[in-house]
């Protein structure tokens, strides 16, 4: 992997079609912006629309000429996935960036009843690029981009209770979302390729870069010393969002990504530029990533579509 790679060594992106989810803020904000910059057409997957015509304009001033538009998707709601992906409006998708989430969250529910962190991070993205798959798969060279964490590392899945309805604890339920989008990248990379696709799924982390992720769930709950602690974090010890969405620009579109890689930072996998990523053993194995894979289509009711699976 190229030493000190950055955003000017993205390939040119001309013609190329991208869905960036959670592109409104943080690093799918700067992802998108900079496939945008680089000459990608780019969905902006934002599931407030305001904050997403914001983050279009933002875009649009940073990079003149930028051919970029948002639509809703609130990853929390199956009803909304479906509607989106009906909706898509264009007739190839190359890169899907698999951004969205949510961290440490109090105990909640989405519409559809799952556990929040499970049902955002892994739920709603596992139907989301099912159902966009026909395209992605019609699309010489696409990708499939997850954006997992290394606090995937705190905990596997527990296939018996993946709502963590027996024990919940904000930071385990958090690195179990994290490995399933581990393990859905594993799972997916496995079954395209059995199916002889050359699509590429791969997942990346950001290491820790200053975003609002770290902060939402002490505002959600009123606890204003550790929104404070939070937020001295991101300024004095974290890097900047500029910085954390460079594994996931790697992924998207360095020549050579290999399927089921793990992209993060260089330096400990804390900060600096993007290199091959430690990843715990369990986020490898077939028989958890197609027993995970079938339990989500129970759940969300979106099935493979009808490729062989090998």
């Amino acid at each position: 992997m190229t030493k000190g790679w950055n955003a000017s060594d993205i390939p040119d992106q001309s013609g190329r079609t991208a869905v960036v989810t959670g592109a409104n803020s943080g690093i799918g904000l700067v992802t998108a912006q900079e496939l945008a910059r680089s000459g990608a057409r780019v969905l902006l997957a934002c599931r407030d629309a305001s904050r997403g015509k914001e983050a279009e304009a933002h875009i649009r001033a940073a990079a003149p000429g930028a051919e970029v538009e948002c639509a809703s998707l609130d990853l929390a709601d199956l009803s909304s996935v479906r509607e989106f992906a009906a909706a898509y409006p264009y007739d190839r998708l190359d890169l899907l960036i698999n951004n969205a989430g949510v961290m440490a969250l109090p105990y909640g529910r989405t519409a559809d009843g799952f556990e929040t962190q499970f049902g955002v991070n892994h739920l709603g993205h596992f139907a989301l690029t099912n159902l966009l798959l026909p395209k992605l798969l019609d699309t010489p060279g696409a990708r499939v981009v997850s954006v997992s964490s290394a606090m995937h590392a705190a905990s596997n899945i527990d296939i018996g209770d993946l709502n963590s309805e027996r024990n919940y604890r904000r930071w385990i339920a958090y690195g179990r979302s994290k490995t399933a989008n581990l393990l859905f990248i594993h799972e997916l990379a496995r079954r395209v390729t059995a199916a002889g696709s050359g699509l590429v799924a791969a997942a990346a982390h950001p290491g820790y870069a200053a975003t609002n992720l770290q902060t939402v769930a002490a505002r959600m709950e009123n606890r204003r010393a550790a929104e404070r602690i939070f937020d001295i974090g991101n300024r004095i010890v974290a890097q900047p969002a500029s910085s954390g969405a460079l594994p996931t620009l790697y992924a998207a579109t360095a020549p050579g990504v290999r399927p089921d890689s793990f992209t993060g930072p260089k330096l400990l996998g804390w900060r600096g530029a993007p290199a091959p990523s430690w990843r715990a053993g369990w986020t490898r194995s077939d028989v958890a990533g197609e027993r995970l894979w079938v339990a989500s289509e129970q759940l969300t009711g979106v099935t493979w579509p009808g490729l062989t699976s090998g």
